[in-house]
């Protein structure tokens, strides 16, 4: 029920406001936002390459700051962005030292948790340009179409379909002769890397879903050539929001 002073701002779009009370009478229920998931790896988890460069541990960008909020903030109430980021994730591949990072595994129970969804952002792929997996470009890129298929095979949309799909090729690598032993981790990973667009465009394509290309918008730190300063994630959450709200109408 609204108070008086929503309840005449609701009325009438020439009332200020201001005259709404602080309890937020006017936001949309759960019921009836949309519900964005976005799946990825440290760049949507928010790894802070300034940060953590001065760190014995990685550091995470705000809140507000990942692209992610900034997404939810460029969208407005009306949806409701959940980020399921984590440091190293892959499409589908068995990382033997970290351990716990394969996308395949974890993308359907996740789906479960948060159904109903109606669209999935996904941008997956720098993690499977390390040497222990010995990847090129176009099966990295396949790895993410086995991916896309269980989320449109899936019943975690509303009404037990599946949900909407966007597939975002992630940002160039850089060399980072500067950390040879992270160079040594990521061998020919920046020439791998430019060549996902196409790939990626073609999954898209034959899926059937949306696409954004986040090498147009957006370029990793020279600090360790992997992640996203906070310019770079402010960028990226404004492209983000101008495609989600076209996949969704």
């Amino acid at each position: 029920m609204l108070c008086a002073g929503c309840f005449w701002v609701a009325m009438s779009p020439l009332i200020d406001p201001s005259y709404a009370c602080t309890r937020r009478c006017l936001k949309p229920s759960i019921g009836d936002m949309k519900t964005i998931l976005c799946f990825g790896d440290s760049n949507t988890w928010g790894f802070d390459p300034v940060a953590t460069s001065s760190s014995p541990y990685p550091m995470r960008h705000a809140p507000d700051v990942r692209w992610t909020g900034v997404l939810a903030s460029e969208l407005g109430q009306e949806y409701r962005v959940i980020e399921e980021g984590q440091n190293g994730r892959t499409t589908l591949h068995e990382d033997p030292i970290m351990g716990h990072r394969n996308g395949r595994v974890y993308l359907p129970p996740c789906l479960e948790s948060h159904k109903p969804i109606d669209l999935v952002v996904l941008m997956l792929g720098t993690n499977d340009l390390k040497t222990m997996f010995n990847l090129p470009a176009g099966e990295i890129a396949a790895g993410v179409g086995i991916l896309a298929k269980l989320i449109l095979q899936s019943e975690s949309g509303p009404k037990a379909a599946a949900p909407k799909l966007l597939i975002v090729c992630p940002p160039v690598v850089l060399d980072t002769p500067h950390l040879p032993d992270l160079a040594e981790k990521f061998v020919n990973a920046a020439p791998k890397s430019k060549r996902f667009p196409s790939y990626y465009q073609a999954v898209a394509a034959l899926l059937g879903c949306a696409f954004l290309n986040a090498q147009d918008h957006v370029s990793t730190s020279p600090l360790d050539g992997l992640h996203l300063e906070a310019p770079e994630h402010a960028k990226l959450g404004k492209a983000m929001a101008v495609v989600v709200k076209r996949a969704l109408t």
